[in-house]
This record gives structure tokens, C-alpha cells and sequence, in this order.
């Protein structure tokens, strides 16, 4: 074993218990944004955790990096989760970015408890880069301790392989390390760090923080970067950058419809929290709707509402356009504009298919807008469960759907357009059936599934049901007649669960 080299540059590193480094992961690093000039970063070593255990780990997930399944269950694989070893060719560093949160600028952030450890290619040239959230203190901390919580970190595991199951872009989750080391937000919690995955972690912010401090030059560094790793096809061109942006608003619009067309809200949308890619990421107060509401706010720490459901369409069109303000000293405005302008096309194509699918519709039609509109009207009317309605309805059972509104009148009239719309493609019951199942979950991570997981690893050191749900979410559209209770309704209580920004 050797002992790392101090990290030099952050001075109250001086005081630290160093992480030891193992050779022996067969993980090929090539730690391209390390290459990077240190603008862009910190060099900083995860802060072990004392006595670590396994909380739960992704046979899924570990495959993207081709780790043996025996690997990660072994203590060598839970000391890299918990930051006490960091692979040989790994080179830990905490990203800068700056971004607007809750719409207002912050000049400087930064991963403030992520760290970096680096990149991995695997089998399939298939580039990852590895992240460990909740691993101490760095140089954007900002007098934070660099710390997760183990619910959080729960909520974040859990959610981001629904998400991905459900096929909607998302950060991996590899693993849960956790301690008995105490740590404090409202009350005393106890600690976890997260592994998480990402082709990139760059981020809006990540542009934003250079354009503040009228810094163009690396705004390019960067941007190259992004394209020559993420997007080759528009590199060597004239208009590189611009297709860049186009890319990425494309992708941001298309992510939104799909929230939107699962019921997903986010709950922070900050700059800093919006991924390059087109990634759903930094899993906070987020929410599966339940009783449809437009303006449901899942985060209890946005009193204005401002990323309300109804709201998401509209601030990633904004968060965008911070995005490309801060590239305009490589793109001229006039071009940023008009590739913001394509922003509200790609998002009404993408919803509007996805509703369709939803519907079990298969031809494009002029009344579609209004025959998805007027529905989601009646189920806001009805506060129906989202998730429930679209599943009921795939089943074929008229009864079942209608037994569930309040206001039957409002849903027959609807229910009467929707017969002679899918009588007007000559649709087959059977198959549309089909078509439906397999786009209309059956289930989500509620959140009181995912408080009964929290609850019993909080209180019993009992993670059996972390490892069911994740199970269960992974298959989100098959049958599963030994978990039918988790497609129910939620239980009374779990209109008093709160979820905020506190993690």
C-alpha cells in the first residue's frame, strides 16, 4: 500500500486521516477532465469514513465499469464506496461551477461533498466517470462538512435506477457505504457516501461560473473538452459551438417532456443542478405525482413555487438561456437565440409522442393537443392519481378507471372522445394493451415506499428493503403479483412526508 501525497493546495487538508490506494481494482482510468488546467478543479482526496458497512450495491450499475459481481460485496470494493481507498490511476478532484439557484446568481460553488476519483473506459469504450457524494469537505465546501445523510443518499440510490429503468436520462448509482459517524442538519443523521455514474458531471454552472468572472478562455477549454468527449460530431466545424447549444437544449427540452410525462418533478432546478448531457441529476426533494396536481411543489423548501410541475417545461427553457449567455463569447447572440427558439418544438414533439404512447395512440392527428390537455384537466379536477390512472386505463377496464372519479360526468364526456379517437386508427384492444403496459409504469418510487426503506435502515440497520425496491424499480412495467402492494395508493400518513433541500 502507499500512502497518498498530501493535496497541496487546500491547507486544512493538513490535519487529515489520508485514504490509502489500491492497485488491485481492474479499472482502466483515463482521466481526461484531470488533464484539464486546475481552473476548472481542486485536487482533493476523499475523508474516509471510520468502520464502514454496506448499505446496498447495483449489480446494474457495477456492470457499466465490468467490476465482477463478487467484487462488489468484497471489503476492498466497500472501502472504495466509503472513500477509505482510492483506486490506483484514479485522481480525485472536486469540480468548480457556479449557478443560479432559485434564480438568483451564486458566482462560486463547486462540488462542496462530491468528489471526483476519475474515468473509466470500459469493454465497450463506454466512458464513466466516477463520483463519490458525501465524501468530506473540499475547497467548495463553503464551511459545509462534506457530508450526506444516510436518507438522502437512499432517496438518490433508489431513484436514479427508477429512472433509468423507466428510460428516462438519468446519473447511475453503483453504491451505499454507511457509518455510525454522526452528522448534523436538522437533527443528528448518520453518514453515507453515494458512487455515483455519469458519461460527464459538467454542468450548466460549470460554463457559467467563467462567464461571471469574464474569464473566455476557459469557456472554450471547456467546451472542447465536452464536445471532443461527449459530442465528436460537431468538432472541426465552423459552427461547433453553435450545434454544441443546439444539442443541449434539444436534450434538456426532450428530458423535461419525459419528467413531465412520468409525473416527475425535480424539485431543485438550479443552473448548477442541470447536467450538460441532458442527464436527470443531483437528486434532492424530488416526487412521483400522485394526486395530479399542475401546480404541485415537491420541495418544502420552495415557498414560492417556483419548480412547481407545471413550472419544469418553462425553467429549463430558462435555465437554457443562462446556459447560453455564458457561451456567448464563442457564439454570437443572434445565434444563441435561435437556438433557444427550438427549445418549444423539441419539447411539444417529444411530450406529445409520449402521450400518445401513453393513450396507446400510434397515428398523429389535429385534436391530439386538446384530447392530452383536456384529460390532464379532468385528472387535476379529480386529483387521480397519475401513476394509477394511466396503468388502470392499459388495463382496458372502464369501470376501474371511471370507479376512480370524482366528477364522472367531466371523465365520460372525455372518455367518449378517446373511444372514437382510437376507433379512428382502427386500434386493436389487445395490442394497444400491450403498447400501453409497456410505456405506463405500474411502479414508482413513491415516497412513502422510499420512507419505509429510509425507516428501517435508520432504525434497524435492516437493508433488505433498499435492495427490494431496487428490485422492484428496476422492472417497472412487468405485473409482479408479490409486490401488488406497492402499486397501491398512498397510505393516509404519507401525506405528512417532507422532503427539502436539507441532505
Amino acid at each position: 500500500m502507499q500512502t497518498a501525497a498530501p493535496v497541496l493546495d487546500n491547507p486544512d487538508n493538513r490535519n487529515r486521516v489520508e485514504p490509502r490506494f489500491d492497485s488491485r481494482f481492474d479499472m482502466r482510468f483515463d482521466n481526461r477532465f484531470a488533464r484539464l488546467s486546475p481552473v476548472f478543479y481542486r485536487r482533493i482526496d476523499p475523508t474516509p469514513l471510520a468502520a464502514p458497512y454496506l448499505v446496498s450495491v447495483c449489480e446494474d450499475a457495477a456492470a457499466l465499469l465490468d467490476l465482477d459481481p463478487r467484487e462488489i460485496r468484497s471489503e476492498r470494493f466497500l472501502n472504495l464506496l466509503a472513500g477509505n481507498l482510492v483506486p490506483a490511476g484514479a485522481e480525485p478532484l472536486a469540480m468548480l461551477y457556479a449557478g443560479h439557484q432559485f434564480g438568483t446568481f451564486v458566482p462560486q460553488l463547486g462540488d462542496g461533498r462530491a468528489i471526483l476519483l476519475g474515468e473509466i473506459v470500459n469493454q465497450k469504450r463506454e466512458r464513466w466517470t466516477l463520483q463519490l457524494k458525501g465524501a468530506g469537505e473540499t475547497p467548495f465546501s463553503r464551511t459545509a462538512d462534506g457530508r450526506a445523510v444516510l436518507r438522502s443518499t437512499i432517496r438518490e440510490y433508489l431513484c436514479s435506477e427508477a429512472m433509468h429503468a423507466l428510460g428516462i436520462p438519468t446519473t447511475r448509482a453503483l453504491g451505499i457505504a454507511g457509518a455510525d459517524e454522526p452528522v448534523y442538519r436538522e437533527t443528528p443523521e448518520t453518514a453515507a457516501v453515494l458512487l455515483r455514474l455519469a458519461p460527464s458531471h459538467v454542468r450548466f454552472g460549470s460554463f457559467e461560473v467563467f462567464y461571471a468572472r469574464k474569464q473566455h478562455e476557459p469557456i472554450r477549454q471547456l467546451a472542447d473538452h465536452v464536445i471532443e468527449e461527449q459530442f465528436p460530431w460537431c468538432a472541426g466545424a465552423p459552427d461547433a459551438y453553435e450545434n454544441f447549444l443546439i444539442e443541449i437544449i434539444e436534450r434538456t427540452a426532450r428530458l423535461i417532456a419525459q419528467w413531465q410525462a412520468v409525473g416527475f418533478c425535480h424539485g431543485v432546478m438550479n443552473t448548477d443542478n442541470m447536467s450538460i448531457l441532458g442527464l436527470t441529476l443531483d437528486y434532492g426533494p424530488f416526487g412521483f405525482m400522485e394526486a395530479f396536481n399542475p401546480g404541485h411543489v415537491c420541495n418544502h423548501s420552495d415557498d414560492q413555487g417556483r419548480y412547481a410541475y407545471e413550472n419544469q417545461p418553462y425553467i429549463g427553457l430558462w435555465n437554457c438561456a443562462r446556459l447560453a449567455q455564458a457561451l456567448t463569447p464563442l457564439i454570437d447572440a443572434e445565434k444563441c437565440n435561435a437556438a433557444l427558439a427550438r427549445y418549444e418544438g423539441a419539447f411539444v414533439e417529444k411530450h406529445a409522442s409520449l402521450m400518445r404512447a401513453k393513450l396507446g395512440l400510434t397515428k398523429v392527428m389535429a385534436d391530439d393537443a386538446s384530447l392530452i390537455n383536456d384529460l390532464l384537466a379532468v385528472l387535476a379536477e379529480n386529483r387521480a392519481d397519475y401513476t394509477i390512472f394511466f396503468r388502470t386505463l392499459s388495463g382496458g377496464d372502464a369501470g376501474a378507471v371511471r370507479d376512480r372519479m370524482v366528477n364522472r360526468e367531466a371523465y365520460d364526456a372525455w372518455a367518449a372522445r378517446y373511444t372514437a379517437r382510437l376507433a379512428a386508427e382502427g386500434s386493436f384492444e389487445a395490442e394497444r394493451q400491450a403498447r400501453m403496459k409497456s410505456v405506463n409504469p405500474k411502479y414508482v418510487l413513491r415516497n412513502h415506499l422510499a420512507q419505509a426503506a429510509i425507516e428501517k435502515a435508520e432504525k434497524h440497520r435492516d437493508y433488505s428493503e433498499i435492495d427490494r425496491l431496487l428490485a422492484l424499480l428496476q422492472h417497472p412495467f412487468d405485473e409482479q403479483p408479490a409486490f401488488e402492494a406497492y402499486a397501491a395508493p398512498p397510505p393516509d400518513w404519507a401525506k405528512d412526508i417532507s422532503v427539502s433541500c436539507s441532505s
